[in-house]
């Protein structure tokens, strides 16, 4: 395992310092435009993943908290012009929270590096910029959206338009905070909606100082609140909440069902982006090296904590053999460590009982009866932090664990096939279908396969990549509803239909006798 000489890691002190970086003592809610102290009596401590250290007190909010943040959101949705403004005018506020967090992007980048242990440089060169370019987009797509007319009756003009659906709890993960939230928030401000953000207490001061940033742009008070605590308090108030009318939740398939079923007592709108175990399809006409290279990147990117990370990686076996052997030699020579060490590739695990999670399957492929091909351990020398090894097992089958339940770190397991039949079939053998990859350079192949992989999106020879105009989402378990415009659209306003007649109309004269 290669590392920085000494695996040296800054203490959250040195960052503070080098960063010129302010912290909190205590992270609290925000809501109409201001701090949102917490009533309740919990506390806890959040800790930086890379250094085992405090960074700050995080106090949860309680159910009366939460109805404070939603009574903001909702007065000002109802009491304010934010909903009927013209497109125009949103605009100008989008492209000021543009500017705010270009600003500000150095910091938010430090933060969230601090609170879950992802590398920085990876934060700016894929995080902040998706950031903006949520923000970007829907300050743009919005003002070109359009109703529809019908005439088809003959007598009647129906004309259909689109209101936003009122208020919205958001409801995000640890594992990309900023990333994870902005598009749906911008696309939600973009419509006229107003929102209430609950991220992970894993992460509670990254959206929280997001959250102040949004505020420099002169967003309205109440546009945008957030409350800060654990899901099975802070959250399920907040979805019960009868004064939300929308969920959008990011997160695992397992809190989902629950949110869901909290949401449906009130029968609000959701949107739900789930778990994955995608499988990342490797035939014997890719360009072996391409693959090599897309295949750690899916599987490395974000700690590989990410929900469409290539887990399942299928080998033809013509050139499963020599995948595995450059596979395996180039995941042992990954640098893991410092995450404000530019030279890191993968930093720290998010928080201790994750950690020790993903570190349980090595031991479980193992007795499953798979071949531990790399990695499996805590990585060697650090004196503190969650830190792991890459890892990678060749599984006995499909159906065990390791292929089958969602680990969520940088743990890879693979599998041989013989034709692209049993790749596909494969590939489906699975509770998730959130995307898949497929490495192929034979036309015919990539087109059958794209069509029968049972996933929300199929990257062709390519890792990772998003066009914000098409729908992102999962089959099965993956989630419920998409991302993108069209469906950011369907799910954060209301349809409605106004029925005109083209001529004056003689009706039926009832109670008139003979």
């Amino acid at each position: 395992m290669n590392r920085a000489p000494g695996k040296q890691v800054r203490s959250v002190e040195a960052v503070k310092q080098e960063f010129n970086l302010t912290l909190p003592e205590v992270v609290t809610g925000f809501a109409g435009g201001e701090s949102l102290p917490a009533r309740g009596d919990f506390r806890m401590t959040a800790i930086s993943p890379a250094t085992e250290t405090p960074l700050y007190e995080l106090d949860e909010n309680n159910a009366e908290d939460v109805d404070r943040a939603v009574h903001a959101a909702r007065s000002a949705f109802d009491n304010t012009d934010w909903p009927s403004l013209p497109h125009s005018q949103r605009k100008r506020v989008l492209r000021r929270i543009c500017d705010a967090i270009e600003k500000h992007k150095d910091e938010l980048a430090v933060i969230q590096s601090l609170e879950v242990g992802l590398p920085l440089s990876g934060i700016h060169a894929m995080h902040m910029p998706r950031t903006l370019e949520n923000f970007d987009f829907f300050s743009e797509v919005a003002g070109t959206l359009a109703g529809e007319s019908f005439t088809q009756t003959g007598n009647y003009l129906s004309v259909v338009t689109h209101e936003p659906a009122g208020v919205a709890a958001l409801l995000t993960p640890w594992n990309a905070p900023l990333v994870l939230v902005s598009m749906k928030l911008a696309a939600a401000l973009s419509l006229g909606n107003t929102v209430v953000l609950k991220p992970s207490e894993y992460c509670p001061y990254s959206l929280r100082r997001f959250v102040e940033v949004l505020h420099e742009a002169d967003l309205p008070p109440g546009v945008v609140n957030l409350v800060n605590g654990r899901g099975p308090v802070t959250g399920d108030s907040l979805v019960r909440h009868p004064g939300v009318d929308v969920v959008g939740f990011v997160g695992g398939t397992e809190t989902g069902k629950i949110i869901m079923t909290s949401a449906a007592q009130g029968l609000k709108k959701v949107g739900m982006e789930l778990g994955g175990k995608s499988a990342n399809i490797v035939t014997d006409s890719a360009n072996l090296e391409t693959a090599i290279d897309g295949s750690l990147l899916a599987i490395l990117s974000g700690n590989g904590s990410q929900c469409l990370a290539g887990s399942r990686i299928l080998l033809q076996r013509g050139i499963a053999d020599e995948f595995i052997e450059k596979f395996t030699d180039r995941m042992a020579n990954v640098r893991v460590g410092d995450p404000f060490d530019p030279q890191t590739e993968v930093g720290a695990m998010a928080f201790a009982s994750h950690y020790q999670r993903v570190l349980s399957y090595a031991d479980v492929a193992k007795e499953e009866g798979g071949e531990l091909l790399v990695g499996g351990k805590p990585a060697p020398g650090f004196e503190a932090g969650y830190f792991m090894e890459p890892t990678a097992v060749l599984a006995k089958s499909n159906q065990t664990r390791v292929c089958q339940e969602e680990i969520f770190g940088p743990f890879a397991s693979l599998l041989k096939f013989d034709t692209l039949d049993e790749a596909v079939a494969i590939a489906n053998e699975s509770d998730f279908g959130l995307v898949s990859y497929l490495w192929s350079d034979d036309l015919p192949t990539v087109m059958r396969a794209s069509r029968q992989i049972k996933a929300g999106t199929v990257w062709v020879n390519t890792p990772l990549t998003r066009d914000l105009r098409a729908p992102f989402g999962g089959y099965k378990q993956s989630g419920i509803g998409r991302d993108g415009l069209r469906a950011s659209v369907e799910l954060l306003t209301e349809e409605k239909t106004m029925m005109i007649p083209n001529e004056p109309l003689t009706l039926p004269k009832l109670g008139l006798g003979d």
